[in-house]
């Protein structure tokens, strides 16, 4: 082969893959110029590379929202740096993967499988992207809200661009009253639940091992601090309350008027009507990793 067919065949594989140009012309010599066999190879390559990068922790990444007739999805992508992130092909990739994930009411393993627009599954595009980039990249959570008898709503905080960000929320809501009168109200619940991270809609809805817990860290506190046993129990049956009404929906200070609780605002809304909060979803990048 000559040197010119050598440097043709050597671009044109990196115009393929996105594959540095050493690693190109290695694959080349190694398989005499045959470009399916150089796909593959650095496939081969790019995997053992992508197996290689899971042991790295992979915090950073975008979440992105997509919606149609009232159906939401939402999914998280995460990569090593935030720089990964702001990156067209990683941007690119987070969307089309979060309309497959509508398709597929964000059942990850059907996600995984699905086609994408270059006729490779989402997981072979993944370890594309992992092997070019050169970072651990992970799917690592999706959602989905989509009853037709609830009316849905999502939120976006920060958006790199419409629908992409670093946390988003979906949030269902069962009412009598007509859609365009709780818009406003759908939102705002959304921005509520991005901004103060609820656990829950309602006391009954908490882990009750997550209120045992805490009940058991207020008692500890308490008893080491020195304090009568019957000051301890009812210091820590107001501290448990403070807990609830801080990490349930209903029961937080609304916002956007801070000295009504949310149940309190939606009762108003309401009037004669119905509004339930059915469901909501709150994603926020790298959270718990």
């Amino acid at each position: 082969m000559s040197s010119d067919d050598l440097l043709k065949k050597v671009k044109q594989l990196r115009e393929i893959t996105g594959v540095g140009f050493k690693d190109c012309k290695n694959a080349i010599d190694e398989t005499k110029g045959d470009i399916e066999k150089s796909i593959e190879l650095l496939r081969k390559k790019g995997i053992a590379k992508a197996g290689k990068r899971m042991e790295k922790i992979a915090a950073e990444g975008l979440v992105c929202i997509h919606e149609q007739d009232n159906k939401f999805s939402m999914v998280e992508i995460n990569s090593e740096t935030d720089f990964v992130a702001k990156n067209i092909e990683f941007i690119n990739f987070a969307e089309e993967v979060s309309k497959l994930a509508l398709i597929k009411s964000g059942k990850m393993e059907g996600i995984l499988q699905t086609t994408m627009a270059n006729k490779k599954k989402v997981q072979d595009n993944l370890i594309d992207l992992i092997s070019k980039i050169g970072e651990k990249i992970t799917l690592r959570r999706s959602a989905f809200i989509g009853k037709d008898k609830f009316i849905n709503f999502s939120y976006m905080h920060s958006s790199l661009r419409q629908n992409v960000g670093k946390l988003g929320v979906l949030l269902s809501l069962e009412t009598t009253k007509p859609k365009d009168m709780i818009k406003d109200l759908g939102k705002q619940l959304a921005m509520q639940v991005a901004a103060l991270s609820p656990l829950a809609i309602d006391k009954d809805d908490l882990d009750q091992k997550i209120l045992k817990k805490e009940k058991e860290i207020i008692i500890e506190e308490l008893k080491n601090s020195g304090k009568d046993i019957k000051i301890v129990e009812k210091i820590t049956l107001g501290r448990l309350n403070k807990f609830i009404s801080e990490n349930t929906l209903l029961n937080q200070e609304w916002i956007l008027e801070p000295k009504k609780r949310v149940k309190d605002i939606i009762k108003a809304v309401a009037g004669k009507d119905k509004i339930e909060i059915k469901k909501f979803i709150r994603f926020k990048v790298g959270e718990g990793i």
